[in-house]
């Protein structure tokens, strides 16, 4: 039988939504092994003079342990 654990993360990017997310798994790899899967539970974009200047996401990163 395998356990399953989450965390849950922040992670963010100058470039779009999916770079943001494969920012919170490059990180999130570091210091967690067997990830699983990544769930973004929210996106949310900083604005600038009408422009996005940047994209954050709130992510589940599910891991296998033991």
């Amino acid at each position: 039988m395998s356990v399953v654990k989450v965390i849950e993360i922040i992670a963010s990017s100058e470039k779009s939504f999916d770079d943001a997310v494969e920012n919170a798994l490059k990180e999130a790899s570091k210091s967690v092994k067997n990830i699983k899967s990544i769930y973004v539970k929210e996106m949310h974009a900083n604005v600038t003079n009408n422009e996005i200047v940047s994209y954050g996401i709130n992510a589940k990163v599910s891991f296998e342990v033991g």
